[in-house]
């Protein structure tokens, strides 16, 4: 039996990753229109972890952990008092339409010394079971389509307070298992590899008497080659992506502290231009180009003009309150445009920490509309955070 996930999931997830053109008239007009980017592996941009995705999403500039290796690895030389740690997060993922999709992800860091770190994650979509039938009902052959995705990443401090990341990633996109028809192609697995370039600032301030902190971080990730299914010489751009945001960060006393996040996203990748008829190009730019062209282009390509590039940064926001630095209560909210997915939702969640064990979980609540098929989106995450031999025997 196929189950609704070939027919829905692939359609909503995977479509992004079509060759096909979409095929518009001259005069259609992009003012209420759609005209959202395509890419493949799309699942590289859903927050992996419980606390982040709390936040709205927001994670570039927020409060270093165990986690960050996705949002910013550039900030796990300033976790303080941790040597190494490793964290597990567990996503079930648009349960609204299909009950066995989820993503897991593992992480995990390694001070070197006071100045630099070494770490890395797995990342894996599992995208349930689909059986495959011919055009008589018969039986082929059963799969279970999936995704991952594994990077290391080395970050250094120049200063006390700026540090730098370099990642190194492999993607892997199989969703049909070799499977072949008549004239469709190989059907093989995707496959990329891709780099992330970081950056991460933070530095105490004073605000009305207050000890604080401001931060400032950006990440380049995913810039990597593009991935095709078949041999179809037409690849399609994994999701570039360009993170820029801040943090501030306030202690309002021994028990009680706030932090408020911002993040705007870019997606580099060419928009889709408008087509006529006979399939020729009538507004925007051509996007079957290089990696690097498209970054470039990616700034002023869109047909709309200036307007619709502003409509593909959405915008992330989220705020942090720790009592005691053991139990945190987390709100945020995410914002995409109606034009480039109609992404818009907000976020709660909670966690607790105790010596070296942290536990967090998010929840999702849609505000595009009441059928989203991400609604009540649970996340949940577990990490442990050592301290260096040095610290445990002051405390003794």
């Amino acid at each position: 039996m196929i189950k609704r996930f070939l027919g829905i999931c692939l359609i909503c997830i995977l479509g992004t990753a079509s060759t096909v053109k979409a095929q518009f008239d001259s005069t259609i007009s992009l003012s209420g229109g759609l005209n959202a980017l395509r890419i493949a592996v799309p699942f590289l941009t859903i927050a992996p972890d419980s606390r982040s995705a709390a936040l709205g999403d927001a994670g570039v500039a927020s409060v270093p952990d165990v986690n960050a290796q996705h949002w910013n690895p550039a900030k796990f030389p300033f976790i303080e008092g941790k040597k190494w740690g490793i964290g597990f997060s567990y996503t079930p993922w648009l349960r609204n339409l299909v009950n066995d999709i989820n993503l897991t992800n593992l992480t995990g860091f390694y001070q070197v010394d006071d100045m630099q770190a070494v770490s890395g994650s797995l990342l894996y979509f599992s995208m349930g079971e689909i059986t495959f039938r011919d055009n008589n009902n018969n039986y082929i052959q059963a799969f279970n389509p999936n995704e991952f995705a594994i990077d290391f990443a080395y970050s250094r401090k120049f200063s006390e307070f700026i540090a730098g990341a370099m990642a190194f990633r492999y993607i892997r996109s199989d969703l049909t298992g070799n499977f072949t028809t008549t004239g469709t192609g190989s059907g093989k697995a995707g496959t990329s590899f891709a780099a992330d370039m970081a950056v991460y600032y933070q530095h105490p301030i004073n605000l009305s008497g207050k000890n604080g902190e401001m931060a400032l971080g950006a990440n380049i990730s995913n810039i990597g080659t593009k991935l095709s299914y078949n041999e179809d010489p037409q690849k399609e751009f994994i999701p570039i992506n360009m993170r820029i945001g801040g943090r501030i960060s306030m202690n309002i006393d021994q028990y009680n502290g706030f932090s408020y996040l911002l993040d705007f996203n870019k997606m580099l990748v060419p928009t889709p231009p408008i087509y006529n008829s006979q399939g020729e190009i009538v507004k925007g730019m051509d996007p079957n180009v290089s990696v690097v062209q498209g970054m470039i282009q990616s700034f002023y390509d869109a047909p709309g003009g200036f307007k619709e590039e502003m409509q593909e940064i959405y915008i992330a926001t989220g705020v942090e309150y720790w009592y005691a630095r053991q139990f945190a209560i987390r709100a945020g909210y995410f914002h995409e445009s109606q034009n480039k997915g109609n992404r818009k939702y907000i976020t709660l969640g909670a966690g607790l920490r105790y010596n070296v064990f942290n536990i967090d979980f998010s929840y999702l609540i849609p505000t595009g509309g009441f059928n989203s098929p991400m609604a009540n989106t649970l996340r949940f995450s577990i990490s442990f955070e050592f301290e260096p031999s040095r610290n445990r025997n002051r405390k003794e």
